[in-house]
């Protein structure tokens, strides 16, 4: 390990969901350099904190990357010394942090931590759902279930817009979809909703997102509003850390329920399992590792769900880019979210990804394959150079 760097990038882009406009967001583009030259090229890991955040350059710059540096190669490595150990990667980047008040500080380990897994992918030659596969024990199946996530407010646009951008996925051989609710009326949300059943033909093809907009009283009328329609899930409600309420919800709507995506701990988790009604074998986990410190922490979620009774299958991490498609085929959860139309240069898959049917299989680019997505290699570049 020779240098860390940072860079913070503009999400490209005008859409909103219920909560944020995004035209303002950025995310943390982090480097690992090492001294280890293959064909020619110098090894680097390569990894993000995820979508939908802020970057966290000054918490990277300020705090992570000189504690990284100060404790050295040989501190990190894992017991063979042929790559880095994740976890002492993680415990190095949060020493002197106190507990709790995670917030931004678990995206910028998040990004950090998941920039070694890419190197340790690349240090061994082979796809990064190979690496994490074998940490893990598990047994990848490498072709996994996906849906398109799109269906935002545009800031432009008329009748028909929806529709048209559903259209567009289902040109690129998707047949699964989610959509925002909460930013406009109850009314107007309804109409939507029948506009992308026109495309996914199936509710169970179509699930909504509110974004935590909801309180009590408003998700409850959204719940009855949409349950003739048989959704694939309900996400997202209200509050992330308002489990009573997830919990009351759940107990007055029988279709299934997506939360977690902004919870950003093994104890969140625990607390969301423990009072927040998640029902096994119906609702759905969407904790992403790269805005909770990364994929150690993400796998001590993962145990605590089936701790509690609940099936890995029900995991559907928040994100649709190629990081967590990685994480997703490695440690057999139950599919991926994609952003084949958002969210660039970030969202969505590399072209060496493949769609079949409801599928989709990674690439055998060594890591993540994110110099591989054409649309990062710019901010790759501007990076490294």
């Amino acid at each position: 390990m020779t240098e860390i760097r940072e860079l913070s990038v503009p999400l490209e882009g005008n859409i909103s969901n219920a909560v944020v406009n995004f035209a303002e967001h950025t995310v943390s583009l982090v480097a690992v350099l090492t001294d280890v030259v293959r064909d020619g090229r110098q090894v680097i890991g390569l990894a993000f904190n995820s979508i939908g955040r802020f970057a966290q350059g000054g918490i990277i710059r300020d705090r992570v990357i000189p504690r990284m540096m100060a404790a050295g190669t040989d501190a990190l490595l894992d017991a063979e010394g042929s790559g880095f150990d994740p976890a002492k990667v993680l415990a190095t980047a949060m020493r002197n942090e106190k507990p709790g008040g995670h917030g931004d500080r678990a995206g910028a380990v998040g990004a950090l931590e998941l920039a070694f897994w890419d190197l340790n992918a690349k240090l061994r030659g082979e796809p990064a759902w190979v690496t994490i596969a074998r940490h893990f024990g598990t047994t990848p199946q490498e072709a996994m279930p996906v849906y398109a996530a799109g269906g935002y407010y545009y800031g432009t646009g008329g009748a028909g817009q929806l529709r048209d951008e559903l259209l567009r996925y289902r040109d690129m051989g998707f047949d699964a979809y989610k959509m925002k609710i909460g930013g406009a009326s109850l009314a107007d949300d309804v109409r939507r909703i029948e506009e992308a059943l026109t495309v996914a033909g199936d509710g169970s093809r179509l699930a909504v997102d509110a974004n935590g907009r909801f309180g009590f009283d408003e998700a409850i009328a959204y719940a009855d509003a949409i349950r003739p329609f048989g959704l694939r899930w309900y996400e997202e409600i209200g509050d992330p850390l308002d489990y009573d309420l997830n919990r009351r919800v759940a107990e007055c709507y029988d279709g299934p329920i997506a939360t977690g995506e902004n919870l950003f701990s093994a104890v969140d988790t625990r607390n969301l399992l423990r009072h927040g009604g998640m029902r096994p074998g119906r609702d759905v986990f969407q904790m992403d590792a790269g805005i909770s410190y990364g994929l150690v922490e993400y796998g001590r979620m993962i145990a605590l769900m089936e701790e509690h009774g609940f099936d890995r299958r029900f995991a559907f991490p928040h994100g649709g880019h190629m990081i967590n498609l990685h994480i997703v085929v490695g440690m057999g959860l139950g599919g991926c979210e994609a952003y084949p139309g958002v969210f660039q240069p970030f969202g969505g898959y590399a072209a060496e990804c493949r769609l079949v049917g409801s599928r989709v299989v990674p690439g055998a680019s060594p890591g993540f394959g994110l110099e591989a997505k054409d649309d990062l290699r710019p901010a790759i570049a501007h990076l490294l150079n």
